[in-house]
């Protein structure tokens, strides 16, 4: 039989209860291993039960204390009871030097008593006691999420301004750097918003008309890394530039948010309309476009792709690519079996080959084929070249890179490339 004798607040600040006519303290914390809130309990005196009736500093300061003792019990061994009784006396019966001397030596949680209300400055200054003066029963987890927020800063070195901090909140990234950054003016304080949305207006000038494609051989929301990286340098600069009294995050915060938008906008976008923006758009006239072509994959599936087709063959292989392409499947190839040629796309290699029929295959002998490489240089690369095949066969591939048919000379060229 378990009867509630005290509780305070309608959180998790810690109850009395009676428990087989024994007074003990029971606390909330953490999860067992099917993620089910974990209840430990531990033996109090009546002593103790009054000072946590009368005195909400002490009470908190216990829950603090013993917090860890539970994080070190983990998802299924027991509370050590033993050291969770050891500071009893110390925490509720002490005086506040003698307590102050204990949180000296001991683990406490200071998020748990930052969150209620306690003063920073005197924690910071091992004054416990003293801190607890203005503490409350309800909770403001947000205070102490900024606590720890600016704590992992200042031990890398970041101290933010006013403008860093609106910055930060106006992407929503000012307690998690890792947060996907959104545009979020409310959060800002009305006297810091109009400098706020200067900074915006650099970044959004310094990488107008600048876009990040899908890559399809990362799955079907990947994005270009390349063009990921080349808008992030360029915005990173122009603000530094226009602003350089702000701290790296503040500025790589802006960054983020306009390479995820730029991000989201592509994804949202139609394989067709991205293959227009993105593709190479030469024209070789109307007797060197493909009018079938064979796509295939690592893996022996093959599609096929014909002129009456309402999408573009870029368009059908690319979406081949997003739906098969994974870590055990990253060669395609592309071939016109009309024209006795393709290519073939080594995207473990960031290399490509082109194949071309010499001499067909008879009764008395085998087809013959020239094959030749070239290194490839991203996606943006691979799409270039996908399309100059799709557009004028392996005779448009000439002006895109260095072809080599030597092996060896390929493979030396490719070591090189990759030792830089």
């Amino acid at each position: 039989m378990r009867d509630i004798v005290f509780t305070r607040g309608s959180g998790w600040i810690p109850n009395v209860i009676r428990e087989a006519g024994e007074l003990k303290l029971m606390l909330g914390a953490g999860a067992d291993a099917n993620h089910e809130p974990r209840t430990f309990t531990f033996s109090i005196g009546e002593a103790h039960l009054a000072v946590i009736r009368e005195d909400l500093a002490r009470h908190l300061l216990l829950w603090s204390a013993v917090l860890p003792l539970c994080d070190a019990a983990g998802t299924r061994d027991r509370l050590d009871e033993n050291a969770a009784v050891a500071l009893l006396d110390p925490i509720l019966l002490s005086v506040p030097a003698d307590v102050d001397a204990l949180f000296q030596r001991i683990r406490w949680d200071r998020g748990r008593l930052i969150a209620h209300g306690a003063d920073i400055g005197l924690l910071e200054r091992g004054q416990v006691c003293a801190a607890m003066g203005a503490a409350t029963e309800t909770s403001d987890g947000k205070r102490a999420q900024e606590y720890h927020a600016n704590r992992r800063r200042a031990e890398r070195g970041t101290v933010l301004g006013p403008l860093d901090a609106a910055i930060l909140r106006y992407t929503g990234q000012y307690l998690h750097g890792a947060t996907v950054p959104k545009r979020m003016p409310d959060t800002v304080d009305p006297a810091l918003l109009p400098e706020v949305m200067r900074v915006i207006a650099t970044a959004e000038q310094a990488c107008a008309g600048m876009r990040i494609g899908r890559d399809p051989r990362r799955g079907k929301r990947a994005t270009d890394k390349r063009d990921w990286d080349r808008m992030a340098t360029t915005v990173d600069a122009a603000v530094r530039r226009a602003h350089p009294e702000l701290v790296d995050d503040a500025v790589r915060t802006v960054s983020f948010l306009m390479c995820s938008e730029a991000a989201d906008r592509s994804r949202s976008t139609p394989m067709e309309d991205d293959e227009e923006a993105a593709g190479d758009r030469a024209d070789f006239g109307d007797s060197a476009r493909k009018t079938t072509l064979s796509f295939t994959d690592d893996k022996g599936v093959e599609k096929k792709w014909i002129q009456d087709n309402p999408r573009t063959a870029t368009t059908e292989f690319w979406e081949f690519v997003r739906d098969r392409s994974a870590a055990d499947n990253e060669v395609f190839t592309i071939e016109d079996e009309e024209m006795g040629e393709g290519i073939q796309l080594h995207f473990y290699a960031d290399s490509i080959a082109r194949i071309t029929t010499v001499h067909e295959g008879d009764g008395e002998s085998d087809p013959e084929y020239r094959v030749e490489y070239s290194l490839v240089d991203g996606i943006s690369g691979y799409r270039n070249l996908v399309s100059a095949f799709v557009r004028g066969g392996c005779a448009a591939l000439e002006q895109h890179g260095s072809w080599m048919s030597d092996t060896a000379e390929f493979e030396r060229a490719r070591q090189q490339r990759d030792a830089k």
